[in-house]
C-alpha cells in the first residue's frame, strides 16, 4: 500500500499539471525549451516565447474579447524565418494579419464580440516572439 501511495502521488501531480496546459494553452503549444509564457483572459491575451529556433508550428487559441475592436502590439526579434500573426472574429471573420518581425501597436479591423481567434504561424523560425491583444476602450 505504501508503494501505491508513493506512485499515486507524482502521476496525480503530473495529470494535473498536464490538463492546466492544455485548458490554458488552447491548440497547440511551443516547447517548454522555448519558456513559453501564455496568459489568457477576457480582453487582454499576451505571448512570449524566447530563444525558439528551428520551429514551424501553428499554434491557435481563443480568446475572450467583449469589445468589437482590439490593439495589438508586436515587440518580437526575429532573426530568421518568419512568423505571422492572425486573428478572427467571433465570426470567423478575420481582422487582423501581420508578420511578428513588424514590431508596434496596430489596430484590428472591427469584428463582433465574444471568442476570437488567435493564430500563431511559425515557419522555421528562429527569435524571440512577444505579443499583446487586448480590447480597444
Amino acid at each position: 500500500m505504501g508503494i501505491q501511495r508513493i506512485l499515486f502521488r507524482p502521476l496525480a501531480g503530473l495529470a494535473i499539471f498536464s490538463l492546466v496546459v492544455l485548458l490554458g494553452c488552447g491548440g497547440g503549444k511551443l516547447g517548454p525549451q522555448f519558456q513559453p509564457e501564455i496568459s489568457n483572459i477576457p480582453d487582454n491575451f499576451q505571448f512570449q516565447a524566447t530563444g525558439v529556433t528551428n520551429v514551424t508550428q501553428t499554434l491557435q487559441y481563443t480568446w475572450q474579447n467583449t469589445g468589437t475592436i482590439a490593439n495589438v502590439n508586436q515587440a518580437c526579434s526575429i532573426t530568421g524565418g518568419a512568423a505571422t500573426l492572425t486573428i478572427k472574429d467571433n465570426g470567423g471573420t478575420q481582422v487582423y494579419s501581420n508578420n511578428l518581425s513588424q514590431n508596434g501597436t496596430f489596430v484590428t479591423n472591427a469584428g463582433t464580440t465574444g471568442n476570437w481567434t488567435i493564430i500563431v504561424s511559425l515557419s522555421n523560425l528562429n527569435g524571440t516572439l512577444n505579443f499583446r491583444a487586448q480590447k480597444r476602450p
